[in-house]
């Protein structure tokens, strides 16, 4: 990176590794509307992504693999995985042993002990490495993260988050993919979130018991999954992920001793990310009908009209990459760090572990 870079006149130059969901949908129009950042490169294999992401991109360029992107390093400042679970690890330390800074799509790695690994790597070359929690910046989450820093509810005791879905066949794919080498399945796509987020609103978890079923015909993975968590606070926190989910739940539901807070429906940032909506800061970004504000109350049912509407604050997934690129500029912590990422895998891991075994794990040390 020479002298200049990441000057209002001289904007990081990003290159973006895959071009499917993730990178399509989420990264690229994310890194494009980043001040700061500008969209270099995009790596893909296919002819009709390269295609597409030249129309959505017109000043992009495109390679097919990743050892072209690579060959041009020196022009480059950061490098944005989002390419299969699988290819996360070996890309990043690719890119790392390079001198790049990087960005990993969730999750960062299959095991808490590869992020680690990684997160030395970058502390060892003093480059920055973040994962992609982009759920951080929901606009339910981000209600519930300002109710409960501000004592609305009192003292928290639980907290319950479902990622529910109905998909009745499974649309095949490497998410959905038996092979343990892609680390796909529920508990490592949406789990990846609602374990971030109970970690960062109630901190480390010393105790995780954990459910996996596989529920549909054909399918190879687990499509509906429970996790239970005790903080080391005490609070207890109950995430469901399901693609089987013929009636959906509360995406929220926040019990505290004075009062509780619900809220239904999801985040419309990802819709609009896919209807081909763009953050270009002219029109209202990540927010939500009056009709679908969450209600804070004790006693009453939400769905009969119980408790007060409390105003959903606006999504804000460009606030990652705003973030990422003040990082940049200054030196300072992502927005999401490597060793947060690891945390929430030892979470998974055990998880994992627990539906195996039919027990609750016992987390312990400084990161449990």
């Amino acid at each position: 990176m020479d002298d200049t870079t990441g000057t209002p006149h001289a904007p990081f130059r990003v290159g973006l590794i895959g071009y499917g969901l993730a990178g399509s949908v989420f990264h690229a129009p994310l890194i494009a509307a980043a001040d700061g950042l500008v969209l270099d490169t995009v790596v893909t294999s296919s002819p009709e992504r390269q295609e597409q992401a030249r129309a959505e991109h017109p000043r992009v360029r495109t390679v097919a693999g990743t050892d072209e992107l690579f060959a041009r390093a020196g022009e480059l400042d950061l490098i944005v995985i989002a390419s299969p679970n699988r290819t996360h690890v070996p890309l990043a330390r690719t890119a790392l042993e390079a001198g790049l800074p990087v960005v990993v799509d969730k999750p960062l790695a299959a095991t808490a002990a590869e992020a680690d690994s990684l997160a030395a790597l970058a502390d060892s070359r003093g480059l920055l490495l973040s994962a992609f929690q982009n759920r951080r910046w929901d606009n339910d989450f981000r209600t519930v993260s300002r109710l409960v820093a501000d004592g609305a509810l009192g003292e928290v005791q639980r907290f319950e988050s479902r990622f529910e879905r109905w998909r009745p066949r499974p649309k095949g794919g490497w998410r959905e993919s038996g092979d343990p080498a892609e680390i796909g399945g529920l508990l490592y796509d949406l789990g990846s979130h609602l374990v971030d987020q109970a970690l960062t609103l109630f901190g480390p978890a010393t105790g995780v018991y954990a459910e996996t079923d596989v529920r549909r015909a054909g399918a190879e993975t687990d499509d509906d999954t429970f996790i239970a968590l005790t903080h080391r606070g005490g609070v207890r926190s109950h995430l469901w992920m399901s693609a089987t989910t013929a009636q959906l739940g509360p995406r929220f539901r926040v019990l505290g001793d004075t009062a509780g807070y619900v809220k239904y429906g999801l985040d419309p940032q990802e819709g609009a990310l896919r209807e081909g909506l763009r953050p270009d800061g002219a029109t209202p970004w990540g927010v939500e009908a009056d009709s679908s504000w969450g209600r804070l109350g004790a006693g009453e049912s939400p769905l009969t009209g119980g408790g007060e509407p409390v105003p959903t604050l606006p999504g804000d997934y460009p606030a990652y990459y705003a973030a990422i690129a003040e990082a940049l500029r200054t030196g300072g912590r992502p927005p999401v760090t490597a060793r947060e990422a690891a945390a929430a895998l030892r979470v998974l891991e055990a998880a994992k572990a627990s539906a195996e075994q039919g027990r609750t794990i016992v987390l312990d040390g400084p990161e449990a």
